[in-house]
């Protein structure tokens, strides 16, 4: 594409956010540089990647109020979750039993059903319409043989906040490991795991500014100790929970962009809050949208909204000239069906086929959605008289 084309205006940060330009400066060295294996024990090139490493971790331990040690890298938060949960799972013989949410990301739902195609009982709490589960239901759901609880801190799809504090709470309560997939506020919002009582936190570096291919496993160090299995062997790496030869780049990179992160993050919720605020009063002026839930209890870089006609799809393909955003979940965007977030919720097959998410970053401007408001306008107005644009 020709460098003076402009690209459509970005509001799908919560697919993934553009690397910060201080984290793409710390990681080049460190593809041709400083190029060394982090386990290269007997030589400088080795010391000096396994330096950083150790650095970016204890960055990315500070910003979730985690010690070093506590922290595992991985490819991914995918892959966190899949060691999480299979990894307790494997850890013990007796009867098992998983809680989760209807509202989960796929990544944890798919791996919670595989488990149940192998003999793991499953329970899949509801919520209500505005996205939140009944505690008294979750400490009804627990039984003796229940070995992990499973909540996500925010909803990638709506940006729904769960109590986590009180979720941990019955979890620590009853003795039974807390698995949070804090993929989406990390890095957004305030998550300190102490607080909270959370024993396993899976996150990845792309939403947060950082690069692609890593991401953390967050596994509390202390009594009851929590055991995991490993999904993969060979080498030892990581505490022995995931062996092959670390991404340093990456790591060095996750590293900075949780430091920026835990710098920026007070002025940048403020600034993420008032934009939300401004594109709801926007685009809710617009004949037939409105919003799927209120937004005050959600990320401030989140809004969802039921655009009124059939299929949210056609109408961001009539607006992909100016605006990038999404239906959906992006891990889920080949599967043309209605988002089960937004069914779970009591919202209709055509209202959420009908839906769209529009999520903001560091670099939104008020002037970026005015332009996008005006798109959806034009694009609403034109299905709602001719059908076409």
């Amino acid at each position: 594409m020709s460098s003076n084309i402009r690209k459509p205006i970005y509001l799908d940060y919560n697919s993934t956010t553009p690397c910060d330009v201080e984290v793409v400066e710390v990681m080049l060295p460190f593809f041709n540089e400083q190029f060394g294996n982090a386990s290269s024990k007997t030589h400088a090139y080795g010391w000096e990647a396994e330096e950083a490493v150790e650095y970016a971790r204890q960055e990315i331990a500070s910003l979730i109020g985690a010690h070093a040690q506590e922290i595992i890298f991985t490819s991914g938060a995918t892959e966190s979750i899949n060691l999480a949960i299979r990894g307790v799972l494997d850890a013990t013989d007796s009867a098992k039993h998983i809680i989760t949410v209807a509202t989960e990301h796929k990544a944890v739902l798919d791996v919670c059903r595989f488990m149940q195609s192998m003999g793991v009982e499953l329970t899949i709490l509801a919520v209500d319409n505005e996205g939140q589960i009944d505690l008294q239901q979750l400490e009804s759901a627990i039984t003796p043989q229940t070995k992990l609880i499973a909540a996500m801190f925010a909803n990638n799809e709506t940006g729904v906040i769960l109590p986590i504090e009180e979720i941990g709470n019955i979890a620590n309560r009853h003795g039974i490991p807390f698995l949070c997939d804090a993929t989406q506020a990390v890095g957004k919002i305030h998550v300190d795991v102490k607080a909270s009582q959370i024993d396993l936190m899976a996150f990845s570096s792309h939403k947060m500014y950082g690069p692609k291919g890593v991401g953390v496993l967050y596994i509390r160090k202390g009594d009851p100790k929590i055991n995991l299995v490993p999904l993969q062997f060979g080498g030892g790496h990581e505490r022995k929970l995931r062996s092959g030869t670390l991404n340093v780049p990456g790591i060095v990179g996750m590293g900075k962009a949780a430091a920026l992160c835990k710098r920026r993050m007070a002025q940048d919720a403020l600034m993420l809050k008032s934009l939300q605020q401004y594109f709801v009063d926007g685009i809710t002026q617009i004949n037939g949208v409105r919003l799927n839930l209120s937004v005050e209890n959600t990320l401030p870089n989140v809004v969802n909204v039921c655009v009124g006609i059939k299929g949210g799809d056609r109408l961001l393909n009539m607006i992909s000239k100016y605006v990038a955003a999404s239906s959906g979940s992006a891990c889920s965007s080949v599967l043309v069906e209605p988002s089960h977030v937004l069914k779970a919720m009591g919202i209709s097959d055509d209202d959420a086929l009908a839906s769209i998410r529009f999520s903001f970053g560091r670099y939104t401007t008020k002037e970026d959605l005015d332009i996008v408001v005006g798109a959806i306008k034009k694009a609403v107005l034109s299905i709602q008289t001719n059908g076409v644009l």
